[in-house]
């Protein structure tokens, strides 16, 4: 006779139609009374009921088993879609191009359940032959997101991405500065382009290119008050920035600039140029009161900025292609501590919250002021002279 099952063991039956054995138990009831049931099919009775065994060690530890079909790429696409609220349009953007460049082409097909560790190790060691650091760091953080969001809706029992180690990728981009004849000449080179007062303030402030973009009229003041006790000079109040939310990249770069004759000259220029521009688009001009716009009023973007300044650039006998706006920040930087301003000094200038930033981003562009303590030191501990 056939050995009965115990109590518990759930059933085991053939089923035609699959050819397979069914092997299910009941785990439970939900709250309107009907059963719910875990099942595991193999080909074999054994194989059954060892699928089983497995389905209900997830089922007892909270977790459900996924669908079999629930691949990398499904997890990548779900966090996309719906695991990205409230973030800016270019955040979005930045991580849909990384995810369908690097991520789903790759490893895309491989179900997510059994994704190892090794795969993970295994294609960041391929990508990090031809990302840079910072770029493979932020790879490894979408898929790691994506996997957690999978993990938390019980599509998966664990984050293997969590697990793994970056290595360390190609070198990226290095910093570099203008020369202050580089500088001289770039200057020179935008004083007939649209871009003039923008180059201007850029590197003779220091202001971050996301805070230029997004300076209305409201924050310059060309006059100041020469009468008062002291005299308060010209500035702009760096306020905002095009960044989500409009908030500068940290609370300290909230900061108001006072703005050397250059930059007022420069900018009371730019000031009749866009009256000029707003009479000749009349009703099609968008009245955002920007001080850096289109000829319609309308916000530049980084791509806008970039192109016209590689245009200075070459004009200016520079490789047009090795140069970005940000560089002329790092060219402040490098002007003022050449001439012997303090790092304090310097840090307060880029809005930075200590000067910590300021010798990490822009350690090149400091080294005459790093220097200068050996120089302190020679001094203070001077040696005789040898005879």
């Amino acid at each position: 006779m056939t050995k009965r099952r115990s109590r518990g063991d759930g059933g085991l039956h053939w089923d035609e139609a699959r050819q397979r054995w069914i092997a299910s138990v009941t785990v439970g009831y939900t709250p309107a009374g009907k059963r719910i049931v875990r099942r595991g099919s193999g080909k074999t009775k054994t194989e059954a009921k060892t699928k089983l065994k497995e389905v209900l060690r997830d089922h007892e530890d909270g977790l459900t088993i996924a669908p079999q079909g629930f691949t990398v790429a499904d997890a990548v696409n779900d966090w996309l879609t719906y695991g990205l609220p409230g973030t800016s349009k270019g955040t979005i953007d930045k991580c849909g191009y990384l995810c369908r460049g690097h991520i789903i082409p790759d490893i895309g097909a491989r179900k997510l359940r059994d994704l190892s560790a090794e795969d993970v190790d295994r294609w960041l060691a391929g990508k990090a032959a031809i990302l840079s650091t910072r770029t493979l760091r932020e790879v490894c953080a979408c898929l790691n997101r994506a996997v957690n969001r999978a993990m938390a809706r019980d599509k998966v029992k664990r984050n293997v991405v969590a697990l793994c180690s970056i290595p360390k990728g190609q070198e990226g981009r290095p910093s570099k500065s203008l020369t202050l004849d580089q500088a001289k000449a770039v200057l020179a080179a935008a004083e007939d382009s649209r871009l003039y007062a923008y180059v201007v303030l850029s590197l003779l402030t220091g202001a971050r290119t996301e805070e230029l973009r997004a300076l209305t009229w409201d924050h310059v003041d060309l006059t100041g008050r020469p009468d008062d006790d002291p005299p308060v000079p010209p500035s702009i109040a760096v306020w905002h920035s095009v960044r989500a939310g409009g908030d500068t990249k940290t609370r300290k770069s909230r900061r108001t600039l006072a703005l050397p004759l250059r930059c007022v000259l420069a900018l009371r220029r730019h000031g009749e140029l866009q009256q000029r521009d707003r009479d000749k688009a009349g009703k099609d001009w968008r009245p955002r009161n920007l001080v850096f716009a289109s000829t319609v009023g309308s916000s530049l973007d980084a791509a806008n900025v970039r192109r016209a300044f590689r245009r200075v650039a070459a004009k200016a006998g520079l490789t047009a292609a090795d140069w970005t706006p940000r560089e002329l920040r790092h060219s402040f930087v490098s002007v003022l501590s050449s001439s012997g301003v303090s790092l304090e000094d310097i840090a307060d200038l880029c809005g930075h919250s200590g000067t910590t930033v300021t010798e990490k981003v822009y350690r090149h562009q400091l080294r005459p002021v790093l220097l200068s303590g050996a120089v302190a030191m020679d001094r203070i501990f001077a040696l005789a002279p040898e005879r």
